[in-house]
């Protein structure tokens, strides 16, 4: 169940509002012991994360684990901020040799953040409405697996998490039931994005290619912006300097514009994706 983009959080007493984790969307099975993790697009992931899969047990002994669980989630990892981030996972997401995703897992480790409680026990609990889900999803033990808190204030966690450098918030109508591989208007999200003016100063493409961009430099403040294309969006990597960025060897190299292209770059607070979009 996927949430629907909206320009402002909803309010009152039928909404329940989470922070928006900058991670990758995981389908958690536990059945006897055995872990296994699926992606929105319902391929078995599990290889690639051991640290959540083998760290977790559905049942041992003593415990009141249940023997049977689906749950949904995500699954993040902190960048040198503390913060979540997508990007440190990308190394991590599209691996699917065993001995690569252990070695990861050491110098990049994750957490998973169980949202939602779809099954258990056998008990198909997708067509209870989202405050029974999460009831029953409270009583449950899943650590090291981590249950955030919903909050009743949308506006509030919306300025916190703004405060905190997080990338926003998903508000969620309390009577929805959940609904398999649909984006739904009773689920909404709302993403920090931020607005600045830059100056392009010249851009570079892809190797072997002529028309696919690699990356643009552009200034602002008298400082070097150089921003890369990766798999979801921008990422740059900001350092000052004491001259002009646009006399130095990458723009040669490039191809320059001119500092005369003045447009309005859109970031996400966690960096994940970027538009261009120019001024008018």
């Amino acid at each position: 169940m996927l949430a629907t983009k909206t320009d402002a959080v909803p309010v009152g007493a039928e909404w329940s509002h989470e922070v928006k984790w900058d991670g990758v969307r995981i389908l958690a099975e536990a059945t006897d012991g055995q872990v296994r993790l699926w992606s929105r697009n319902a391929n078995d992931v599990t290889v690639a994360w051991p640290d959540v899969a083998l760290a977790h047990e559905a049942l041992v002994p003593g415990s009141t684990r249940p023997r049977d669980l689906l749950v949904d989630g995500e699954i993040i990892a902190l960048n040198d901020r503390g913060l979540p981030d997508f990007r440190v996972l990308q190394d991590r997401m599209h691996v699917r040799r065993a001995s690569t995703a252990t070695r990861l897992a050491a110098g990049l480790p994750a957490t998973y953040m169980v949202f939602d409680l779809l099954r258990v026990d056998g008990e198909d609990l997708t067509g209870l409405p989202l405050s029974e889900r999460r009831a029953r999803l409270a009583t449950l033990d899943l650590a090291p697996w981590q249950v955030p808190e919903p909050y009743d204030d949308g506006q509030m966690l919306l300025e916190a998490t703004r405060a905190q450098g997080l990338e926003g918030v998903v508000s969620k109508r309390l009577s929805s039931r959940y609904t398999f591989d649909a984006r739904s208007p009773h689920w909404r999200k709302l993403a920090h994005r931020h607005r600045r003016s830059y100056v392009v100063g010249g851009w570079r493409p892809q190797e072997g290619t002529s028309d696919r961009l690699a990356a643009l430099l552009v200034g602002w403040d008298f400082q070097r912006l150089v921003i890369f294309p990766d798999g979801s969006g921008f990422a740059e990597s900001l350092s000052p300097i004491d001259a002009s960025p646009f006399k130095r060897a990458f723009v040669a190299a490039a191809g320059p514009l001119g500092p005369t292209l003045v447009g309005s770059l859109l970031i996400l607070a966690s960096g994940r994706r970027r538009s261009w979009r120019p001024a008018l």
